[in-house]
């Protein structure tokens, strides 16, 4: 069996990081590894307080685990500190790890920063060279690439500076047409659009269900794009079951 490891923080609801990766790779058909890298008090109203986990602990757990088992794939969620990026790059080159999607994860939807302040130019720096992929949303990738994304063409030239930085490809999720959303993908020098049918309503962890079913997908080998088109598929069917358990946002039914 494809194993993936998940290096990411914790929801307490499970709609979003290791929960959520853990329960997209077991609905795939991969088996589940992970590392955890902060925890949380949330809900599905929003994030109220986190605590980063140690960045030598991380690092033990990364080291304890990959001196067993090699995945086939991984992805990083919510990395909180910079000295947690440091450690996760540090032991990716070390071990050698291939097929890296790069979720980067900076504000939980309820507007809270999930990374310390200067952690995302350790991870532009340091991760994106060793990644398969990377997954900004719309807001990420303005404040990774310093350009402002309003339409199809701001969306291109955003992916294209980011791939400066050493990515394999790029997928800027979330863009807004009237009566569709679109994912740009940026591979080997191409534009590929995945568009869907807007859904209403708000939903709790579609970036992390999106970047560990990619994951999954790279894993069991399919070609980017391909991995990419059914992950964009995977996460549509999840939002249009999605269920309100509580009383803030839906939670993907994955």
């Amino acid at each position: 069996m494809k194993s993936i490891l998940t290096i990411a923080g914790s929801d307490p609801t499970g709609g979003a990081g290791l929960q959520a990766d853990i329960r997209v790779f077991n609905r795939l058909g991969v088996h589940a590894l992970s590392v955890t890298t902060a925890l949380t008090a949330q809900n599905t109203g929003g994030v109220d307080a986190v605590l980063g986990i140690d960045a030598q602990f991380i690092e033990m757990q990364l080291n304890s685990l990959l001196n067993d088992i090699r995945p086939d794939a991984l992805k990083t969620g919510m990395l909180y500190s910079k000295d947690a990026v440091r450690v996760i790059a540090k032991t990716i080159r070390g071990f050698d790890l291939d097929n890296l999607v790069v979720d980067p994860v900076t504000m939980s939807s309820s507007g809270r920063p999930l990374i310390e302040d200067g952690g995302l130019d350790i991870m532009r720096n340091e991760l994106f060279p060793l990644a398969k992929v990377i997954t900004p949303n719309i807001y990420e990738a303005y404040v990774l690439s310093g350009i402002s994304i309003t339409d199809e063409k701001s969306m291109e030239k955003a992916c294209m500076t980011l791939s400066n930085f050493g990515p394999e490809a790029i997928i800027i999720t979330g863009g807004h047409l009237e009566h569709e959303t679109i994912d740009m993908v940026y591979f080997e020098d191409n534009f590929v659009k995945l568009k869907s049918k807007k859904i209403d309503g708000e939903f709790h962890g579609t970036g992390c269900t999106f970047s560990a079913a990619i994951a999954a997908y790279i894993a069991k080998e399919f070609s980017l794009v391909h991995a990419a088109e059914k992950a964009k598929d995977f996460v549509y069917d999840a939002i249009i079951k999605a269920h309100a358990i509580g009383k803030g946002m839906k939670l993907l039914d994955v």
